[in-house]
């Protein structure tokens, strides 16, 4: 299995809504995953720069390929890229 989670921030404080709300479309892909996609709750006493994360898991590199092939994923790319600073991914053995 793999846990693949991806950290965003947004170039300006007014997109976060937009970004989030163009990552959430990646929740309706179908697939024999489980993805969410949630707001930061800016918690942490120390650091607080991560806006939205993506957290999934997968069971195998193929599902994570099907998921990002996926014509939603695309979309929300064209939405997203624009609106973004920071996107740090990481792709780790459950």
């Amino acid at each position: 299995m793999i846990r693949h989670i991806v950290l965003f921030t947004a170039k300006k404080p007014e997109d976060i809504d937009a970004v989030y709300k163009g990552l959430k479309t990646l929740e309706g892909i179908e697939g024999n995953w489980s993805l969410s996609v949630t707001k930061n709750n800016k918690i942490d006493q120390i650091a607080n720069d991560v806006d939205i994360v993506v957290y999934g898991e997968f069971p195998d590199e193929k599902a994570l390929k099907t998921y990002k092939d996926h014509p939603t994923y695309e979309n929300a790319i064209k939405i997203v890229r624009p609106l973004r600073d920071k996107r740090i991914a990481v792709d780790i053995p459950a």
